[in-house]
C-alpha cells in the first residue's frame, strides 16, 4: 500500500518476471542499445530462448520497440520520454532495500 501506483501498475503488468527486472535495468543502464534477442540474453547472463519471449511482452506492454534489420528483430527500449521517465523512477526506487523487497513480493505472487 505505501508503493507510488504507477510504480505498482508498472511492477504488476508490465516488469512482472525477475527476467524483465534485469532487461530494464540492463536497457535504463544502456538506453542507446538497439540488439538481437541473442546478443541481449548475453549481456545480461541468461539464455536467449527464455529472454525473446520477454522482449516480445515488453514490446507489447510498450517498454520496448522491436524492427526487423535484414530479417532479424532488432530491440530497443521505447522513445516515450514518459515511459523512459517511469523507468528511470523505477531503477531509482530499485537502489531502496525495500522497495526491491517490495517488488520480489509482487513478482513471485504473480507467478503463482
Amino acid at each position: 500500500n505505501d508503493m507510488d501506483p504507477q510504480l505498482l501498475d508498472l511492477v504488476k503488468g508490465k516488469v512482472n518476471s525477475f527476467i524483465k527486472w534485469d532487461l530494464v535495468r540492463f536497457l535504463r543502464e544502456n538506453p542507446n542499445t538497439a540488439d538481437t534477442a541473442e546478443n541481449i540474453a548475453k549481456y545480461i547472463g541468461r539464455n536467449a530462448a527464455t529472454v525473446e519471449p520477454e522482449l516480445r511482452e515488453l514490446v507489447q506492454s510498450e517498454i520496448m520497440e522491436v524492427r526487423p534489420v535484414e530479417g532479424i528483430s532488432v530491440y530497443s527500449l521505447t522513445t516515450d520520454a514518459e515511459t523512459k521517465e517511469l523507468l528511470d523512477r523505477f531503477i531509482k526506487a530499485c537502489e531502496d532495500r525495500h522497495f526491491r523487497v517490495k517488488v520480489i513480493y509482487h513478482i513471485v505472487r504473480g507467478m503463482r
